[in-house]
């Protein structure tokens, strides 16, 4: 009974970071909607994607060391119903700045909630739920971007301000159902130390900066691709917009089969940089014939759904090592804000990048952007993996007893 009780609180909170995963994934979905009601230009109108990361670009560490002060699940409720009124604003937008403008509160209530979220599941579940928990934790991005893609069909029914007022009701009345799901949760112990201090400590260590810098080049890549994907099929191949973000849909989902491939592989005891390695590597050959303009349709959807299965392996394999890196256990939240902080960047600056080179030399200087920000993973990756060796060595063993003492205490911490 406890364990059953334990996996619905679970996937409660997991299910508070699928309904704000649809808010990353509405916006390229409605993106060539919105960009035609108020006379956007594409460089304009990407954007509406990338604002929604702006706050979370600037603040994920402040978000995670105050996940540590004020209490997970307090955070996780509030960003749910910031995201709610955001979404509520920004189906009113009269033109494009009150639209970004709400896109960026809803990425601060975005943030709260998978900032948080990670703290909620590790007060809920037991030592041996914990790698399944976290496993399916690691799939809301996915998921939550598959099934508001899939809601195609009602963006061009209601229009996309009637979308947005659909999206605000149920992050509201999620918020509610959290609330009250996870009130047996205790309060999780609180810090300490200085807010400042914990912030100067995580980042004086060069392991938090690897892992949010490698998460930078993941969603910048991953975004640039994904973000236009919609409108792309459109344009190029004529589709209709619902058979367009079926499509991408289908591609999106693939991607939490790479998540939980991902922790399979780690699992076996594959080396964690060699993943990352041959996952950018990997990245960057799909995306260079993704969009060859000569590319037949069926050979450059394949690829994008095979870039999407081997992206999924990144996230996990990251989300792994923050125990791992973070200075103490005591600053494994703040080690996850920066880790999403980094997360954030590249959502902000990734699909910018990319609308500006497709306005400027059309969608295959796409492909140079993926392949550029891939080479930089890969080059993260090897250093991750040549820190991980020195760590390793007799020389090293106070470098790595963090994360010994850390693996020891991974049940509650």
């Amino acid at each position: 009974m406890i364990a059953q009780r334990n996996w619905r609180t679970i996937l409660l909170v997991v299910g508070a970071g699928i309904v704000s995963a649809f808010q990353v994934g509405k916006a390229p979905a409605a993106l060539g909607i919105v960009q035609a009601d108020l006379a956007l230009d594409l460089a304009t109108a990407a954007w509406m994607l990338s604002a929604f990361g702006i706050v979370g670009a600037l603040g994920g560490i402040v978000t995670g060391v105050i996940v540590d002060h004020l209490g997970a699940r307090r955070l996780a409720v509030g960003g749910l119903v910031l995201q709610g009124l955001a979404c509520g604003l920004g189906a009113m937008a009269p033109d494009a700045a009150w639209l970004l403008a709400s896109r960026a509160v809803e990425g601060l209530g975005f943030l709260a909630v998978v900032v948080a979220a990670p703290a909620l599941i590790d007060a809920t579940a037991t030592p041996n739920q914990a790698p399944r928990a976290f496993a399916a934790w690691s799939t809301f991005m996915p998921v939550g971007i598959t099934l508001v893609l899939l809601g195609a069909p009602l963006l061009e029914a209601m229009g996309w301000r009637g979308f947005w007022l659909l999206n605000a009701a149920i992050l509201l009345g999620y918020a509610v159902l959290l609330e009250r799901g996870t009130r047996a949760i205790a309060r999780a112990r609180e810090t300490r130390s200085r807010l400042v201090g914990d912030i100067v400590e995580t980042l004086g260590s060069p392991g938090p900066w690897l892992l949010a810098g490698l998460f930078a080049a993941f969603t910048a890549v991953y975004f640039a691709v994904f973000g236009f994907l919609p409108t792309v099929l459109e344009e190029r191949w004529s589709l209709a917009p619902a058979t367009a973000s079926l499509l991408t849909a289908i591609a999106v989902l693939v991607n939490a089969g790479g998540n939980l491939a991902g922790g399979a592989l780690l699992a076996r005891g594959h080396s964690a940089a060699r993943i990352l390695q041959v996952a950018f590597a990997a990245l960057a050959v799909c995306g260079l014939g993704i969009f060859i303009e000569a590319a037949p349709a069926l050979l450059a959807y394949g690829l994008c759904v095979a870039f999407s299965c081997i992206g999924g392996l990144i996230p996990t394999v990251l989300f792994n090592l923050a125990p791992r890196e973070t200075p103490r256990p005591e600053l494994l939240g703040a080690t996850t804000g920066w880790l999403m902080q980094g997360n954030n960047l590249g959502l902000t600056l990734g699909p910018v990048a990319a609308g500006w080179l497709a306005a400027q030399w059309g969608w295959p200087a796409i492909s140079l952007l993926v392949a550029a920000l891939s080479v930089a993973g890969c080059l993260l990756a090897l250093g991750l993996g040549r820190r991980a060796t020195s760590a390793s060595t007799p020389g090293m063993a106070a470098g790595s007893s963090t994360g010994t003492s850390r693996t020891a205490t991974n049940g509650k911490s």
